[in-house]
């Protein structure tokens, strides 16, 4: 249940029939009453929600906008809501302030949703697709996917908690230039391996990550390359680096807590022949011409700001351009996805009008795909820019960041701000064991809710539903914590909307903060028994909330620390 939303609908409900009880008695001559727009006011004593309305209707009127707000106030009926008065405020606000009793309802609502509490459904079954990181599989992951990794996984589960049907997909590029590259990078290295003095071109993989692999091949298979041609050596190098390469990849993401519903295979676009398919389709609607003996897409008949792009080139070869498109197509058609995120690095900025014209051209509602773009992660000890992994002394790849912070610490830093915000991440703060670093705060604040519970427990009080008294609740402290914990489900709603977990971090630590001055001023056990009961319960929805929101972003919540 969502107590945000049914406040708004009964100051909906109240407004709308107090206006239309104005028109029946002749104050106010309308057609139809506007949008009623309903905010939470900065300052605590303007109520709990406020609506500028009157101002709206004061260009309909010509009045005073105070004088329309005292018009409505005067029609309004408050009977059948949790709304307790109703004030005219400034130059026309109208200002509701809300019984306790709506406020107690939050405690009733998540002991009985327990880990369900905060699903919502604005999805309504619609199928996601959110594909993240589909990181080159010819090297490591970099801080990127780093970065990636954690939007896309955190991005899926919150559209699952908001009623989407979501799959997870990584597609990897195993086909294209760069696996030429990679087959020619791992035979030059087979060769100088082999004793031979050849230079590996500036142009071609030059990590570790290459040697590595071809040593790999030759401690399982010896010397079975030597008789080959240069294209079956490669192919066969090739073969086994990705296979390795690709196996690593899910072994780092799994430790990153990331398991994929697809690993959708480029090559399977090249195999099915949907990729001189999707040529086929666009050359159908008009979308294609020739020049310069090259096949293009004219993107500019879509977006005359846009230019054409190659989609095969003079030599027959398809560019990676149309294997995406090819790509993007069978998300859309092929599978059915009703809408398709894709995560990517801010330097793909200019392909993303390209691809959305591309779907346009085949028919597709370029508003079903969403880009997300995320920006640059700055690494930093002290004050001082990290680039190097302790490790290996070499640029600090995914696994290394997991194996430095740990996997809480990144899926959670990653996420305190919007993907298009650029993020410094402090390394020696993230690995403290103190309040001033935000995973651990969070974290800490779940273990006390747990430390309160466990000790009553010890001492044989556990939570007896029969003691709540909710009225009992009269502090400060006690109302913020209700009003933060009602908030989720609205929470949860606006973030899935924006496609923003970042709302669901900042979240997570203002909650903790409200607890942590709870904790303080609020002593759970105490002589009044009625009272030690209802705290418990408030206790124990925010046990049962910083734990759905820590699943969420597929952080551990700790039960001791």
């Amino acid at each position: 249940m969502n107590l945000v939303k049914l406040a708004k609908q009964q100051i909906q409900d109240v407004v709308q029939n107090a206006i239309k009880n104005c028109i029946d008695k002749g104050i106010f001559e309308l057609d139809s009453i506007p949008e009623i727009m309903i905010e939470k006011p900065k300052e605590k004593s303007h109520g709990d929600f406020a609506t500028n309305i009157a101002m709206e209707l004061t260009r309909k009127f010509k009045k005073n906008p105070r004088e329309i707000a005292q018009n409505i106030l005067d029609c309004i009926d408050l009977s059948g809501t949790f709304i307790e008065k109703v004030e005219v405020a400034g130059p026309g606000f109208i200002n509701f302030f809300f019984r306790n009793d709506w406020l107690y309802k939050v405690v009733e609502v998540i002991l009985s949703e327990g880990n369900n509490y905060g699903k919502v459904n604005v999805g309504n079954g619609k199928k996601v697709m959110v594909e993240f990181v589909s990181a080159n599989p010819t090297g490591p992951m970099h801080m990127g996917n780093a970065r990636g990794g954690a939007l896309g996984d955190c991005l899926a589960n919150l559209l699952k908690w908001a009623g989407y049907n979501v799959t997870k997909e990584f597609y990897v590029n195993d086909a294209g230039n760069q696996i030429e590259k990679f087959g020619q990078s791992l035979e030059i290295r087979y060769r100088q391996l082999k004793g031979e003095n050849i230079e590996l071109p500036e142009d071609c993989y030059h990590g570790e990550d290459i040697i590595e692999r071809v040593r790999e091949y030759l401690n399982e298979y010896g010397d079975d390359l030597e008789n080959l041609s240069s294209d079956e050596r490669r192919k066969k190098l090739v073969e086994f680096a990705l296979k390795r390469n690709i196996s690593l990849m899910k072994e780092h993401l799994k430790k990153y807590g990331i398991e994929y519903d697809v690993w959708f295979h480029e090559s399977s676009l090249y195999e099915s022949g949907e990729v001189f398919e999707t040529i086929e389709d666009l050359k159908s609607r008009g979308y294609t011409y020739e020049k310069d003996g090259a096949l293009w897409f004219a993107a500019s008949k879509i977006d005359g700001n846009l230019k054409d792009e190659v989609l095969i080139r003079a030599n027959g070869i398809p560019t990676y351009f149309a294997a995406d498109i090819a790509y993007h197509r069978n998300k859309f058609e092929k599978r059915g996805f009703d809408i398709v995120i894709d995560i990517w690095g801010a330097d793909h900025h200019g392909h993303v009008a390209r691809m959305k014209a591309a779907m346009k051209a085949l028919g597709i509602d370029p508003e079903r795909l969403i880009v997300i773009l995320m920006q640059l992660v700055r690494l930093v000890r002290g004050k001082e820019v990290v680039r190097m992994s302790k490790r290996t002394g070499k640029a600090i790849t995914l696994i290394d960041l997991i194996d430095e912070i740990g996997k809480d610490a990144a899926r959670f830093m990653f996420n305190t701000k919007s993907a298009d915000t650029h993020i410094e991440i402090d390394l020696d703060l993230v690995t403290q064991q103190t309040l001033d670093n935000p995973v651990f705060y969070v974290q800490y604040a779940h273990a006390r809710t747990c430390g309160i519970i466990r000790a009553l427990s010890e001492e044989g009080i556990v939570l007896d539903r029969g003691r709540i008294k909710l009225n009992l609740l009269q502090q400060e402290e006690e109302f913020e914590l209700l009003k933060k914990l009602l908030e989720l489900p609205e929470e949860i709603e606006i973030a899935a909307r924006n496609f923003d977990v970042s709302r669901v971090t900042k979240y997570l630590l203002d909650l903790s903060a409200i607890f942590h001055s709870f904790y303080n001023a609020c002593k759970v056990k105490n002589e009044n028994e009625d009272l030690m009961f209802t705290r418990l319960a408030l206790v124990e929805c925010v046990r049962i909330v910083i734990k759905n929101m820590l699943d969420l972003l597929g952080v551990e919540a700790p039960e001791r620390m």
